[in-house]
């Protein structure tokens, strides 16, 4: 309760600061005095939450973050998994993997209008780029760093392949799966975002950047704070599910008031 209190008060402050320097007109170092108060965004917001084409745009932006995510969470677990537990996989595949990884998924984009027939698609795709690579990592380094003993504990027992990966290698590497997992949706909605901006009909990156061409820049705040939302619901949901399946680890804060007298 007191860290939602302090959570409403941190963005309390935040939003009078942001108030306070555009009505004034501050001008020192930052230039307040073209920026849109708090109060003409909430406005706008409230003007365009009502909309068909706000909906419509929430509607694509949510679905290509799903495909794209989904699809890259599943390929990156499965692969990440095989490096680390395949030294043939390592060989034949890190090497282009490794090449590909430093690229921005953004930068792709001239690749996916060529490659995909529709706009769709290539967003999808770069969607799918930008999360795949923190997932692929943070897997590969999850099983790495699993402790042997566990794994002969099972052969002892006479646990075959299958059985290692379902008992020892999944669970124990799900603590750093869904930490790669956060970070790829962080990174899915950037690049989303703009690919939408470079070439999509329809989402809020989209959106954003018309209002912005248009002059409208009470309509681009609104665009960048339903982006902010969206990032940081995803964010939670994915790091709630971690905390879900992962609820036989140890945490700090039940460990500490279980030791108090």
């Amino acid at each position: 309760m007191v860290r939602l209190a302090l959570g409403v008060l941190s963005l309390s402050a935040a939003l009078a600061l942001w108030q306070f320097l555009t009505v004034n007109d501050v001008t020192w170092w930052l230039r307040f005095d073209r920026l849109p108060s708090a109060t003409e965004v909430a406005s706008a917001f409230h003007e365009q939450a009502g909309t068909e084409s706000y909906r419509t745009d929430l509607h694509f932006s949510l679905q290509r973050i799903l495909a794209g995510f989904g699809l890259a969470a599943f390929a990156g677990i499965a692969i990440g998994i095989l490096l680390a537990r395949s030294r043939l996989a390592g060989a034949v595949l890190q090497p282009a993997l490794e090449v590909a990884r430093p690229i921005p998924a953004i930068a792709l984009v001239p690749i996916a209008i060529l490659l995909f027939p529709t706009d769709e698609q290539g967003i999808v795709f770069i969607t799918f780029v930008a999360a795949f690579f923190p997932v692929l990592v943070s897997t590969r380094h999850a099983v790495r760093s699993l402790p042997v003993i566990w794994e002969e504990a099972v052969r002892t027992l006479g646990g075959g392949r299958w059985r290692v990966l379902w008992h020892v290698v999944l669970p124990g590497s799900l603590p750093g799966v869904f930490g790669g997992l956060s970070v790829g949706m962080g990174v899915s909605w950037i690049c989303v975002i703009s690919a939408e901006m470079i070439s999509g009909q329809y989402g809020v990156g989209y959106r954003t950047w018309q209002a912005y061409t248009v002059v409208d820049y009470p309509g681009v705040l609104v665009g960048m704070v339903t982006i902010g939302a969206l990032g940081w619901a995803t964010s939670a949901l994915v790091e709630l599910a971690g905390r879900r399946v992962t609820r036989w680890l140890p945490r700090t804060g039940h460990a500490t008031r279980s030791r108090r007298p």
